[in-house]
């Protein structure tokens, strides 16, 4: 099958490959544009672009698709289908319209739950018990077209948003494959009105942790921040990035550490951390990280 693909960060890479691999012949990849970035801010290639390069496959990256000779272009490749997995640009109904069989977008979460930029994040955030990925016939709403085929899979009670979003754009790249293979069979399924959340994107002020609020609330967002933007508190005047938790035992004052590697007293219970990092420093699991900054029980966090 003539496939254009669009894609970006990490998360579609997987899928890139599996395409590849199943012999469709991919003859564009479309991903946003170079941009500044490390020490020197010089133009650096998205993760997508580096690998189709390695690939040998054709690669584009327009700052828009509204105007006429991009949609020309993009229809003038005869593509059978477009598949989509986080891209970034809004596409027009002329780009929706071009390819025979239309544009398929793979979307982490169980659909209509969680339509919108983040959804991972936000699934385990609200303390959903499974999330999973859908293969949806696009149109011009907010990820709102039938779904083609839908997989679920539970969350860990640990799991944090960098795990859950590795396994799922290992899903994403089966489920695209099952679906193009089967797509002449499959009965698209119109969304219902109920059930209809929105992932917002996530914004940095909600990063701070309040170690007023209940244990279950704080563990929940310490792995739904992580990595980016990483939940923090401070210590001694430092922020510390909080990167995984998990629920422990005991009480004590809210911020209070009451206990070995780093347990922390909440508003109601208490949760362990289980992965830190310090300002200019790498991520770190919770023994290496105090034997380079000891925090011993009965501090407080957050406090300064």
């Amino acid at each position: 099958m003539k496939v254009v693909f669009m894609g970006t960060p990490d998360f579609s890479i997987p899928v890139l490959d599996a395409l590849v691999e199943a012999g469709h012949e991919v003859v564009s990849v479309y991903c946003q544009p170079p941009r500044p970035a490390g020490r020197g801010k010089k133009d650096r290639p998205t993760p997508v672009h580096a690998r189709a390069e390695a690939l040998g496959l054709p690669v584009r990256h327009p700052v828009s698709l509204k105007g006429e000779a991009e949609q020309a272009e993009f229809a003038a490749l005869g593509a059978d289908v477009a598949v989509v997995v986080a891209y970034g640009l809004i596409l027009p109904q002329a780009i929706l319209d071009a390819p025979a069989k239309g544009c398929l977008n793979i979307h982490a979460s169980l659909l209509p739950r969680w339509r919108g930029a983040a959804p991972i994040h936000r699934a385990i955030m609200s303390g959903d018990a499974a999330t999973g990925i859908c293969i949806m016939q696009m149109e011009a709403g907010l990820d709102t077209g039938p779904v083609l085929l839908r997989k679920e899979t539970p969350i860990g009670e640990t799991e944090t948003t960098d795990q859950l979003h590795n396994r799922l754009s290992t899903m994403g790249a089966d489920c695209i494959v099952e679906a193009l293979s089967a797509l002449e069979t499959l009965t698209p399924e119109v969304q219902p009105e109920d059930g209809v959340t929105y992932a917002s994107k996530i914004d940095k002020t909600e990063a701070a942790v309040d170690w007023a609020k209940p244990a279950i609330e704080i563990s929940r967002q310490i792995r739904g921040l992580a990595t980016f933007p990483g939940a923090w508190t401070t210590h001694k005047g430092e922020r510390i990035k909080l990167l995984g938790a998990e629920l422990a035992e005991g009480q004590g004052d809210a911020g209070t550490v009451i206990g070995p590697a780093l347990t922390v007293a909440c508003a109601e219970g208490a949760v362990r951390i289980t992965k830190a990092q310090r300002a200019g420093k790498g991520a770190q699991d919770i023994d290496t990280f105090l034997r380079g900054w000891p925090i011993e029980t009965g501090e407080k966090l957050g406090s300064e």
